[in-house]
């Protein structure tokens, strides 16, 4: 579906490539392919396209969360290993002046300690941890619902 809308970027951090193969038992096994065509599907569902991008690169994400600020209408995002320590992120982040989720496929707050401090959740509006991959459609339907709104 394509719509004159913008759209909801969905941004995905280091290592989420290797969703399905990577610590399965923390991760799962669904890929990032799976949840990008779930997210797709979900947000077509509500008259929503989506921009959907990873890296491995801090700047290669602050350069598509600066992208989102003029071409997007909110941000999905799992940081990664980057929620703990990018102020980088963080900062594109809060000029984005963009609705934002932050998702964590796995409850971080169960994990190490280091895992516990998110840059990035200072700039979020919603949190959303441990649901796995559902947390991204469950972060769709939060911004269709502020979207409309």
């Amino acid at each position: 579906m394509t719509t004159t809308r913008r759209p909801i970027y969905v941004l995905n951090g280091p290592n989420l490539n290797l969703l399905g193969v990577r610590r399965p038992e923390v991760y799962g096994t669904t890929t990032l392919a799976d949840i990008e065509e779930a997210v797709r599907a979900r947000a077509a569902a509500g008259g929503w396209d989506v921009e959907f991008h990873q890296s491995n690169h801090e700047g290669v994400l602050v350069d598509r969360i600066q992208e989102a600020r003029t071409e997007g209408a909110a941000i999905v995002i799992n940081p990664a290993a980057f929620t703990h320590y990018s102020i980088a992120i963080h900062d594109a982040l809060e000029a984005a002046e963009l609705p934002v989720v932050e998702v964590h496929l796995s409850n971080v707050h169960r994990r190490e300690a280091f895992r516990h401090t998110s840059y990035v959740s200072l700039q979020a509006d919603v949190v959303i941890a441990g649901a796995g991959a559902f947390g991204y459609e469950m972060a769709v339907v939060h911004l269709l619902r502020t979207l409309k709104g």
